[in-house]
């Protein structure tokens, strides 16, 4: 999804909400239970951009316009270099309605899953505002 690498990579949170369907579930790379709605999901992402240094999108998975597509990443966390691939749903409006994040390798992934645990507070408080 073009336009939603492009809001990420300029860092414009008002264009990524705007693709997000009100129901998103947020599917985490570290986290056990997936995380619903769409103030909560941009609550992580806000801090999750924070947390992964030079974050840079490689390259696309699947057609744009297609139902499902994949965006793969990497990033440095805590100094260890971090690939993942952010995997998008699309809704019958366009808008997505999953979007699950998997990362590699293990050392990379244990510290976002630090990085982000000390945040997650924060991100609670962002989503109830």
């Amino acid at each position: 999804m073009k336009a939603f690498q492009e809001a990420v990579e300029a860092r414009d949170f008002a264009a990524i909400e705007a693709l997000l369907a009100d129901d998103v579930v947020f599917v985490s790379p570290v986290a056990f239970t997936p995380y619903p709605g769409k103030k909560i999901t941009i609550a992580i992402l806000k801090q999750v951009i924070q947390v992964l240094e030079g974050f840079t999108y490689e390259r696309v998975l699947g057609e744009e316009g297609a139902r499902d597509q994949g965006l793969v990443f990497t990033a440095r966390v805590q100094g260890k270099s971090i690939t993942g691939c952010d995997f998008l749903r699309l809704n019958d409006e366009g808008l997505i309605s999953e979007f699950m994040v998997m990362v590699r390798p293990l050392s990379a992934a244990q510290a976002l899953a630090e990085e982000m645990g000390a945040r997650f507070e924060q991100i609670k408080a962002d989503a109830a505002s």
